[in-house]
């Protein structure tokens, strides 16, 4: 791994499509709105892409904490764009501030945190444990 920065940024964007929606991604009743858990992808996207640079061959990241907020309701056909900041690196974990919005407003803030895995080994882990 490669010193990452603090302050280095990532963006992530969606198009809402109905798959996106709240009604359709967990239960029917719900409002047709963005639904949280894919806020959340986009935001992930987003702290990916800050630290995507940094990262050598044969490494990633994984997602290890998230506390956001869901501010605001975002309708099909509009574009969500999810900002990420590097606030801090402590040896293979990486903290951030998020947010998202959409063409109106801030729809989602909050904090991240990904850990730095080497994907090989990662793999031989996943391996052994699914023969259990």
């Amino acid at each position: 791994m490669r010193e990452i920065p603090l302050g280095a940024k990532g963006t992530a964007t969606l198009r809402v499509k109905p798959e996106h929606l709240a009604n359709q991604f967990k239960d029917a009743m719900l409002p047709q709105v963005l639904a949280t858990p894919v806020m959340i992808l986009v935001i992930e996207n987003a702290a990916l892409n800050a630290i995507r640079a940094y990262l050598e061959p044969g490494e990633s990241a994984v997602g290890t904490a998230v506390d956001v907020r869901h501010l605001a309701a975002t309708p099909v056909d509009h574009q969500v764009t999810a900002v990420a900041e590097v606030t801090k690196v402590d040896g293979r974990h990486i903290e951030f501030n998020v947010s998202a919005r959409d063409e109106k407003e801030e729809i989602g803030r909050g904090t991240h945190r990904r850990a730095l895995i080497d994907l090989a080994r990662f793999n031989e882990q996943l391996a052994a444990k699914a023969k259990r």
